[in-house]
């Protein structure tokens, strides 16, 4: 029987078991066979505070992991098959083993959709981004594009133009589907040009190792051009790694959890923090600070059941 089980490892996870760790709870922390994050496929982190020349992702991720630890959180790699949070205790399976739980901190994060071709993974971090607040810095005066149509893409699209030349707006319709106000703004905007019905069928160059331009075909025409930029921003929206939890907990339409007060959930004992329950920042440090308040909640809701409350498990 746990106290405390956390799910998923980015910031959130990380942070939830270094203060449940420090509360004595002694945490499990199920890190996925793929651990770290989002953070794992990014190079340099310049906007992290405490690291004022910056840190590379693998490394930030890296680091957390060994002060969670450090402090008694303990760790089991692989992928979670199955909850049941029908009732308390909590179970939570893997294809190993199946654990139960007093309490569960959520942090399986959102993963950035994106168009689906080899280059753009292979220069993921070294040109290629899916976030503009991250990494808008080291395009200053750079030329670079951004994929997609929606509020997002328009916000990261403007706020790019802080620092880029200019940027492209690749769009596969011949309008944008942003809010009224935000097409708006950012088709006046002298900084911003569009390309319109058109998708990415290329990014160059993965042999530089670099991004030096885009292919983009027009789908009305058929016809390919080559873009001259040296960045790729894909802004086609983020997918909640929630399909363990459907029907399970009270989701919104896309598929986020739905947070009802701080990190609490529609189910007492289960707690959200980072992307899984935010589409609005979806920052390593706003990540950070929620797994620090699902921690403290998740201490706090043990610390209101009955003192010498007793749970069993049968065995089979």
């Amino acid at each position: 029987m746990r106290q405390v089980i956390i799910i998923g490892s980015g910031p959130a996870g990380l942070t939830a078991g270094l203060y449940a760790a420090r509360a004595n709870l002694k945490p499990l922390l199920i890190e996925g066979l793929e651990s770290g994050g989002q953070l794992m496929m990014t190079t340099a982190v310049e906007n992290y505070p405490g690291f004022k020349d910056g840190i590379m992702g693998p490394e930030l991720m890296a680091t957390m992991r060994a002060q969670s630890e450090r402090f008694g959180t303990d760790f089991s790699r692989g992928d979670v098959t199955n909850v049941d949070l029908s009732g308390s205790p909590f179970s939570v399976s893997t294809a190993d083993e199946t654990y139960h739980t007093r309490s569960l901190i959520i942090s399986t994060g959102a993963s950035a959709r994106l168009l689906g071709l080899s280059s753009e993974r292979e220069l993921m971090g070294h040109g290629v981004s899916t976030c503009a607040t991250c990494d808008g810095y080291f395009f200053r005066e750079k030329p670079i594009a951004v994929v997609g149509g929606g509020d997002t893409a328009m916000e990261e699209a403007i706020f790019l133009t802080k620092f880029a030349s200019r940027v492209s707006v690749i769009h596969r319709r011949a309008e944008l589907r942003a809010s009224q106000i935000m097409q708006e703004k950012a088709l006046a905007n002298p900084k911003l040009s569009f390309e319109w019905n058109s998708v990415v069928d290329e990014v160059r160059d993965v042999d530089q190792g670099v991004v030096t331009g885009v292919v983009v075909r027009n789908v009305t025409t058929g016809e390919s051009k080559t873009l001259d930029v040296e960045g790729l921003f894909v802004a086609i929206g983020h997918t909640p790694n929630t399909g363990l939890f459907v029907d399970k907990l009270a989701l919104d339409t896309n598929g986020y959890i739905v947070p009802k007060g701080g990190s609490r959930t529609s189910i007492p004992g289960v707690f959200a923090a980072g992307d899984v329950q935010d589409h609005t920042y979806r920052q390593a440090i706003t990540a950070a600070g929620s797994g620090c308040m699902a921690a403290i909640d998740a201490e706090r809701y043990l610390e209101s059941l009955p003192e010498h409350q007793e749970d069993t498990v049968e065995t089979p």
